[in-house]
C-alpha cells in the first residue's frame, strides 16, 4: 500500500508539471509585427491585432491613438482607422499583401478624427464603412469624411465564418460613441469610451461624464467573459480597465 500512494503521488505530481507547462506552452505571445514613423501593428491574439497611429495635439501633445483589426478565414474587418489617409493606406495594404485578406468592413467608433481620419484611404479601396447614425450626424456636421452605412442600436458583420459587434451603451467620451466586440476570441474594443490603467480623464470636450460610469457599467455587463480590452489610447488589457473606467468618472 506504501508503494502503491508513493507510485500515485509521483502520477499526480508529474500530470500537474505537465498540464502547468503545457498551459503556459500554448498562452500567446502578443508581438509585434509590423512598423514604421506612421503605423505599428501589434499581433495581440490568433485572429487580433492593434493599429497604432499618432494624433498631434495642442493640448497632449503627439497621442498613439488605437484600433483594433480582426481576421478570419482570409477576411478581416477594422475598427477605427489610423488617425490619417497615410498610415491607413500602409495599414489596408498590410492587410492584403501580409495577411492576404479581404476587409469587409471598416468600423469608426466616434466622430472624432482618431477614429475616422484615416476613412478616404478605405473609400479608395471600395471598403464599406458602418457608425452609429450620431457619428454620420456629427461627421457632417463637422465637415469630416462621413461613413457610408449607419445602425441605431447594434450591428453584426460578418469575417469569414466569425462575427463582430458594434452596440451602443450611451454617452460618454462623446455622444456616439460604440464599443465593438470579437466573441470568437472575447476581445473587446472600448475605444475612447475605455481608459488604460492609471490613465488620466483625457479630453472632454464632446463629454458626457455624468453619464460615463453608467454607460461602461453596461458594457461590462453585455460581456462577462470579455478576456483583453483595448482602449482609444494606451496599453491593452483586461477587465480591470472597464473598472478603472468606471471608478475614474464614477460622481463622488
Amino acid at each position: 500500500m506504501h508503494i502503491f500512494n508513493k507510485y500515485f503521488s509521483i502520477v499526480v505530481i508529474t500530470t500537474l508539471l505537465l498540464n502547468c507547462n503545457s498551459t503556459k506552452h500554448f498562452a500567446f505571445e502578443p508581438k509585434e509585427v509590423y512598423k514604421t514613423n506612421n503605423l505599428i501593428i501589434n499581433q495581440i491574439s490568433d485572429n487580433s491585432f492593434t493599429h497604432i497611429s499618432n494624433k498631434q495635439t495642442n493640448e497632449f501633445g503627439n497621442v498613439p491613438c488605437n484600433g483594433l483589426l480582426v481576421r478570419n478565414n482570409n477576411e478581416a474587418i477594422v475598427f477605427d482607422t489610423p488617425t490619417n489617409d497615410t498610415s491607413a493606406r500602409e495599414l489596408i495594404k498590410w492587410i492584403k499583401e501580409t495577411l492576404n485578406c479581404r476587409i469587409n468592413a471598416v468600423i469608426p467608433t466616434h466622430f472624432h478624427d482618431d477614429c475616422l481620419g484615416g476613412l478616404k484611404a478605405f473609400e479608395e479601396n471600395q471598403i464599406p464603412s458602418y457608425s452609429n447614425y450620431k457619428t454620420i450626424e456629427l461627421s457632417r456636421k463637422n465637415n469630416f469624411v462621413v461613413p457610408e452605412n449607419g445602425f441605431t442600436d447594434s450591428l453584426i458583420l460578418k469575417v469569414g465564418d466569425k462575427i463582430v459587434i458594434a452596440k451602443y451603451f450611451g454617452e460618454g467620451h462623446t455622444i456616439d460613441n460604440v464599443v465593438g466586440y470579437f466573441p470568437s476570441e472575447n476581445i473587446m474594443f472600448g475605444g475612447c469610451l475605455i481608459k488604460a490603467l492609471k490613465a488620466g480623464k483625457g479630453y472632454l470636450g464632446d463629454a458626457n461624464v455624468a453619464n460615463w460610469s453608467m454607460t461602461v457599467e453596461k458594457v461590462k455587463n453585455e460581456y462577462p467573459n470579455v478576456e483583453i480590452v483595448v482602449p482609444g489610447h494606451g496599453e491593452y488589457g483586461d477587465k480591470k480597465l472597464l473598472d478603472y473606467t468606471i471608478n475614474l468618472f464614477r460622481r463622488r
